[in-house]
């Protein structure tokens, strides 16, 4: 494998960061109208800069890059419409992007003018490979060329207000750039700016190519934060990008090696395999107890809005925002999650532990419907799971593997999902209502001789003949057994019985199910349902029967 070299580590053997823990959310910098405005097929218009804009702010993000303005009439054009509208509340900072050219600088500031405060984001290439490849200038060549920049914003934020420029440098690709020369670039940009610990400089050292293991990205912001000289007066800021699929754990483990601030997008848009994906990073921290200082409480309206304004759509697999995410269609799996909820719901447990699950959906502005989905792969927690949010029914477990099988079968012989309301509908259909030669439309007690027994009068309706039937026993289903196996030579044998309430309080609709045997060794459930316990025993006991009869002889 000639044609390959393998990254070179980085030399670290009293490294700190792995024995760090994230503690604290980020200073957040949303990139999303200029890295990923560029990334598109059909760069977003206006009017959808402006709604992302919006819900940019509606998230809580305070610093936002809004554009490239020397590069682009259009950016121009939109930070022109932000400042001119009074369109940027009082505690969120634009942030713009340009090269170390004076004319683009020049051009950057006529953008900003007049905008309460605003971060000047000045970048150049600093990378062996683009030094050589690309601009074949000398290592002090392009420190000139950062220092010329540097000074062209100072002399220009000089004739604006105290306060309203910010300064920020990026040593592009500072991945493939030594840690030594990165460290001289950056401070001959501070002698410039002269930042102070109470007017900090912004150090933007981005992953601008993933060349290696997060690991390595974590070593070099430790060695450079070690290094540079004028770390309490600057913000270190990350800005990884995805070419690896690792640029998530290189900010988090960026973050443990000292780093202040991160840049990224919602969902990871951005050039080739992306940016960071703020949204995964955020939800992580949250899951960990800490607040990131974002709001994706509503994480359906965000995507609608990213998507549409992006025509990129979230992948179902996409952490958090994806549609399968809180899908489970193992059967194993979907019994855990199922026996978590309930687990959750019996002791008012606050903190969520439910299994393979780290969030509570709800907290993300998604439903528990979808959180379980069935198709031939699924099992009897599952199908129990959907008949519970469905229709309230917490089904015994016999029943939960017979009415498993039912659906097991129609997932076979259709070969595709079974969504929830066409569960509860099966359920109903094969336990509740089925197919009724029989109907109980009535019943009554009268006198009983026999001690410790009781004596029933029904009015049923049987084939389409009405008649009123007489039986005793140990209570009303017991009676009805017998009653009907006097007057119709129906036999049946009662083998489980459970029953439970809908809800709390005296008016509270009641379930019963029953399971009984036929004279041919069939065990059928039945399951009946009314605000009287005795009338849905009977009713489960009439549905059962039913299905004995429904079945050829």
């Amino acid at each position: 494998m000639a044609k390959y070299v393998p990254f070179p580590p980085i030399h670290l053997p009293d490294r700190m960061w792995p024995n760090r823990v994230i503690n604290a959310a980020p200073i957040w910098c949303s990139v999303d109208l200029r890295d990923g405005n560029q990334a598109l097929i059909n760069p977003m218009s206006p009017a959808k800069k402006h709604e992302l804009f919006q819900t940019l702010v509606k998230i809580g993000f305070k610093e936002i890059e809004v554009g490239f303005p020397a590069a682009s009439e259009t950016d121009f054009t939109f930070v022109r419409e932000l400042i001119e509208r009074d369109l940027i509340p009082e505690d969120v900072t634009i942030q713009v992007l340009v090269q170390a050219r004076r004319p683009l600088i020049e051009k950057t500031f006529q953008a900003i003018e007049g905008a309460k405060t605003s971060i000047v984001h000045l970048y150049n290439s600093t990378s062996t490979l683009q030094r050589r490849v690309v601009f074949k200038a000398t290592k002090e060549e392009i420190i000139h060329l950062a220092i010329e920049g540097a000074e062209c914003i100072r002399s220009l934020a000089a004739a604006c207000p105290s306060g309203a420029i910010r300064y920020e440098y990026s040593p592009e690709s500072f991945t493939g750039t030594e840690i030594d020369y990165a460290v001289e670039i950056c401070e001959a940009v501070c002698d410039v700016w002269q930042p102070t610990p109470t007017n900090k400089t912004i150090i933007n050292l981005p992953s601008t190519v993933e060349l290696a293991t997060p690991n390595v990205y974590a070593d070099q912001i430790e060695l450079f934060c070690r290094k540079f000289k004028p770390r309490q007066s600057t913000i270190i800021s990350l800005h990884t990008h995805n070419d690896r699929g690792t640029g998530i754990a290189a900010s988090e483990l960026g973050l443990m090696a000292g780093a202040d601030r991160i840049e990224g997008t919602l969902f990871g848009n951005g050039e080739r395999t992306g940016n960071l994906d703020i949204v995964t990073m955020a939800l992580n921290m949250y899951t960990q107890g800490l607040d990131p200082k974002l709001n994706f409480s509503n994480l359906k309206e965000i995507r609608r809005v990213a998507e549409f304004c992006t025509e990129l759509k979230v992948h179902e697999r996409m952490p958090y925002a994806g549609d399968l995410v809180f899908t489970a269609f193992s059967g194993s799996h979907q019994d855990a999650i199922k026996k978590g909820y309930a687990a959750m719901q019996e002791t008012a447990q606050e903190q969520f532990e439910v299994p393979y699950l780290t969030i509570d959906p709800a907290d993300i502005g998604r439903q528990y419907d979808p959180v379980i989905r069935v198709n031939s792969q699924s099992g009897k927690g599952g199908v129990a799971f959907l008949v519970e949010s469905e229709l309230g029914f917490q089904l015994p477990r016999r029943l939960q593997i017979a009415f498993s099988q039912v659906i097991q079968k129609i997932t076979d012989e259709t070969g595709r999902e079974i969504v929830a309301r066409e569960v509860a509908d099966k359920f109903l259909s094969t336990y509740v209502n089925p197919p009724a030669l029989l109907h109980l439309t009535s019943f009554s007690p009268i006198e009983c001789n026999v001690e410790d027994q009781e004596r029933y009068r029904f009015s049923i309706t049987y084939d389409g003949s009405k008649s009123d039937i007489e039986g005793q026993g140990f209570g009303p289903l017991d009676s009805f057994v017998h009653a009907i196996r006097d007057s119709h030579g129906l036999s049946c044998d009662i083998l489980d019985y459970h029953e439970h309430a809908m809800e709390s309080g005296s008016d509270s609709m009641a379930v019963a199910y029953i399971l009984v045997r036929t004279p041919r060794g069939q065990d059928l459930f039945g399951v009946g349902q009314h605000k009287s316990i005795t009338k849905a025993s009977l009713q489960a006991l009439v549905a059962a029967i039913n299905r004995g009869l429904a079945i050829p002889k």
